[in-house]
């Protein structure tokens, strides 16, 4: 079993930055690929990023590319996911996921380990 641990949501308003982690214990060795997903009120959790533990190679949902910034420190088993140029349409629960695939899925069924979610909130 993987556990995934999301930390660094918060309120804040349009234009802000903010920097989530995701730190991941227990059969880490067995993760290839760990990603962030988010879901707003209402709708269905979308890929936002993704990246391959080893070699970090990323993909990127289209409607962040260029505000979002997926990396991962192996050694502290952590991913961070920066957001800056916040929109009130980011606002969302954000979700941490790992796989055993070597392919960054972009859907929700590609990924086995979940953590329980962050709230990022943007005002405008």
């Amino acid at each position: 079993q993987v556990q995934l641990v999301e930390s660094g949501g918060g309120l804040v308003q349009a234009g802000g930055s903010l920097k989530l982690s995701c730190a991941a214990s227990g059969r880490t060795f067995s993760t290839n690929t760990m990603a962030w997903f988010r879901q707003a009120p209402g709708k269905e959790r979308e890929f936002v990023a993704g990246i391959r533990v080893s070699g970090g190679s990323t993909t990127y949902a289209d409607s962040v590319k260029g505000r979002f910034t997926i990396s991962r420190d192996n050694a502290r088993n952590t991913v961070y996911l920066q957001i800056n140029s916040l929109k009130p349409e980011d606002t969302a629960v954000y979700y941490c996921a790992a796989a055993g695939s070597w392919v960054i899925g972009t859907t929700p069924t590609r990924y086995n380990y979940w953590g329980q979610g962050t709230q990022v909130t943007v005002s405008s």
